[in-house]
């Protein structure tokens, strides 16, 4: 079957849109995604394939996991993310503990903010979280974008502190991809959750966040706020 999904891959590759995508995935030397490939695949394709193929084994996916293709490792999440929401407790444990070990292969934002929520948050969502925290203070930028990102299924369910306490933790990361991620989700939660849980996150940090993080976290807010938290 893999090499049937691998087939479909090819027979739907764009050479002009693989060329822009890596330049939209700062796929250059020195940017976060250096040296990772694309053939061209849309999101839907992807999804599409994904569906096709929703029987591979695990050790099938890690196989894709492990691709150097950008959307073979897209394809191989989705797919993951489909087991998780079908499968019973025990197959979604193992679903979670497949995918903490995998992280090294989960390395572009898309890859991250397309899975982590779906499979992270939501296992762990009536669970220890101590996983989050270790996660969040880590030296891959990827497994830190895991750990906010996975409060997203949290704040879905009406839960913010999770969100608040990594945003704090988070608060001094030096890359922008974790700026905006926090930023967004500090964002939801004023909007999903609390205004008055975000704007007290706010009262004591907004002078010392990154400005692209705050100004993420402030696009819901009136203008008068936002000038307000700005000037801080």
């Amino acid at each position: 079957m893999l090499k049937d999904l691998r087939k479909d891959i090819s027979k739907l590759q764009d050479p002009d849109r693989a060329k822009n995508l890596r330049r939209f995935f700062k796929t250059g030397k020195g940017e976060y995604g250096e040296g990772d490939l694309f053939v061209g695949l849309n999101v839907p394709q992807s999804r599409s394939l994904a569906k096709k193929y929703a029987t591979l084994s695990l050790r099938e996916i890690q196989t894709l996991l492990k691709s150097k293709i950008h959307e073979e490792r897209l394809i191989a999440l989705f797919i993951l993310v489909g087991k998780y929401s079908r499968g019973s407790q025990r197959d979604q444990e193992k679903i979670y503990k497949f995918y903490l070990k995998n992280t090294k292969y989960i390395n572009n934002w898309d890859l991250v903010d397309l899975s982590a929520e779906r499979i992270v948050g939501a296992y762990l969502y009536d669970k220890d979280r101590k996983v989050l925290r270790r996660l969040a203070t880590s030296s891959s930028l990827w497994e830190r974008r895991i750990a906010v990102l996975s409060t997203f299924h949290f704040i879905k369910h009406q839960e913010s502190q999770e969100t608040l306490r990594l945003a704090k933790v988070l608060l001094k990361d030096e890359h922008d991809l974790i700026h905006k991620a926090v930023g967004w989700m500090l964002r939801e939660v004023g909007k999903r959750v609390s205004k008055k849980d975000l704007k007290g996150f706010l009262d004591v940090h907004a002078a010392k966040m990154p400005r692209t993080m705050l100004r993420y976290a402030l696009e819901h807010l009136s203008p008068q706020e936002r000038r307000h938290y700005m000037d801080l």
